[in-house]
């Protein structure tokens, strides 16, 4: 099946989770219904090894396990975004592991080396992109700090088709879009709650950990977006806020946590998460979650 990858990032971008067994291993298997769910809900780009996916918990050799088994699942259904990343040998394995996959795009994780340049950034996208054998690619900013021009640098790569915007400064978000190439999809890459703020400025579609929950809600969000209905999109939004609030506590260190711990409360169990995230929630925070998933009827889904 065909896709156009450039309209489905303009959707949402569906981060999976990465499960595990009792035994704290990769258990892939366990997605499966958590896809079909999502496909079926009409989410646009399931997108594997995110940071939704703990990336920076897996070895490569799980990376590559899990890509292969989510184009598996996904079986031609939508294009599937494969997240790549870390040192620059290790993500030119996983590119290539996710082009022998069948994956339709790669997003490339922005290195966190403390010594990453914006012209040695280039040179990184470049190989990785090469080592797929062209994929296409999303670029994975959660860092804006080199500036509308060494973003836009990073833009005119070949194959570069979108920027996930995940930093929480839509100004500067107009100025790359006003500095870069006009085929580049800006994609709101802070989720639902920022959605609203980042497409006014010009971003199309958003990034999601609650669709492996609520697969649903999310569309619904998209599609009032897509209307230029913010109040709708707002009153949705501040339905499922406290979902996301809990996600946001302990700088972030909760935001794999508190999907994985819905998953278990409506009865899809995808184990819990790795260190250095937080596990289990609070009492405080799982009281919470559990009111929410009563509140909006999510139980046994």
């Amino acid at each position: 099946m065909t896709h156009d990858l450039t309209k489905a990032l303009t959707g949402i971008s569906g981060i999976l989770v990465t499960p595990y067994d009792a035994a704290g291993e990769i258990a892939p298997d366990k997605l499966a219904p958590i896809i079909d769910r999502a496909i079926g809900a009409g989410v646009h780009i399931p997108v594997v090894n995110g940071n939704t996916g703990e990336f920076y918990a897996l070895t490569t050799d799980e990376a590559c396990t899990m890509v292969r088994a989510v184009t598996q699942m996904v079986a031609g259904r939508a294009p599937v975004l494969a997240g790549v990343g870390r040192g620059i040998r290790d993500a030119c394995v996983l590119a290539r592991a996710s082009a022998d996959a069948g994956a339709d795009a790669l997003m490339i994780h922005q290195p966190p080396d403390p010594f990453v340049s914006p012209r040695g950034t280039v040179d990184y996208i470049k190989a990785v992109r090469d080592a797929s054998g062209g994929l296409p690619v999303m670029l994975y900013l959660r860092n804006d700090t080199m500036g509308p021009e060494g973003i836009a640098r990073l833009c005119e790569v070949e194959g570069v088709k979108g920027v996930k915007w995940a930093t929480p400064h839509p100004l500067n978000l107009a100025r790359a879009i006003a500095a870069c190439p006009d085929h580049i999809v800006w994609v709101g890459g802070l989720a639902e709650v920022w959605a609203p703020p980042l497409y006014a400025v010009g971003a199309r579609g958003f990034t999601s950990g609650l669709i492996n929950v609520w697969p649903e809600r999310s569309m619904e969000i998209h599609a009032a977006l897509d209307a230029g209905d913010y109040p709708t999109a707002n009153h949705l939004i501040d339905e499922m806020r406290v979902f996301e609030d809990i996600r946001a506590e302990e700088q972030n260190g909760t935001n794999v946590t508190g999907v994985k711990a819905a998953l278990m409360a409506i009865g899809q169990d995808c184990g819990p998460t790795r260190p250095p995230s937080a596990w289990p929630l609070t009492d405080r925070q799982q009281a919470a979650l559990d009111g929410f998933i009563k509140a909006n009827g999510l139980a046994g889904l």
